[in-house]
């Protein structure tokens, strides 16, 4: 960085995180502030039960609503409950097969839902729980939830639902939608 600032250069390259945002708001429908870290969470989670490494560096906060990435809602928070506009253009070259395949994966089978459904989904998640253990409900908290509990919770789900790959994902979505509903 001091480097690039010294010969009158900026260092654009976008964050893993970024480049995945641009990801999800140019495949997914109806993408909201509150629906955007929720799929950034199960990204992660996913992925790591999969994969066994973390995919995004960002830490994630246990909010009110449900987990969210500071940054990512500080840049989306304008639209309040409203989608968020698909950006111009995205290279989905940045990402390996495996990681653009969960991420669509994400997209089908989490993002169809809405960010309250999400939201109902994650309260019910010991990651977002054992984070807020000890607050009240409409606690406001910047609390981290560790990726090791992220990473733990989702190799039990994949365990659980002998999931192998990104594919079986709907099968963890279809049934904490049958709790929600």
């Amino acid at each position: 960085m001091a480097v690039t600032g010294l010969i009158g250069q900026r260092d654009d390259t976008p964050s893993v995180i970024d480049n995945i945002v641009r990801y999800v708001l140019s495949k997914g429908k109806d993408i909201t502030p509150l629906t955007l870290p929720k799929a950034l969470y199960y990204i992660q989670g996913f992925y790591y039960a999969l994969y066994e490494d973390y995919l995004i560096s960002d830490d994630c906060e246990a909010w009110v609503h449900g987990p969210v990435y500071r940054n990512v809602y500080n840049l989306y928070s304008d639209y309040n409950y409203g989608k968020i506009e698909k950006p111009a253009l995205v290279d989905d070259s940045v990402f390996t097969d495996m990681e653009k395949g969960l991420i669509d994966y994400v997209i089908k089978y989490i993002c169809c839902y809405s960010g309250k459904i999400l939201e109902s989904f994650t309260h019910q998640e010991a990651p977002w729980l054992l984070a807020r253990r000890g607050l009240p409900a409409n606690e406001a908290s910047s609390r981290i939830i560790p990726k090791g509990d992220i990473g733990a919770y989702f190799s039990g789900i994949k365990e659980r639902y002998n999931m192998r790959t990104p594919s079986d994902i709907q099968l963890y979505a279809v049934e904490m939608f049958g709790r929600v509903n």
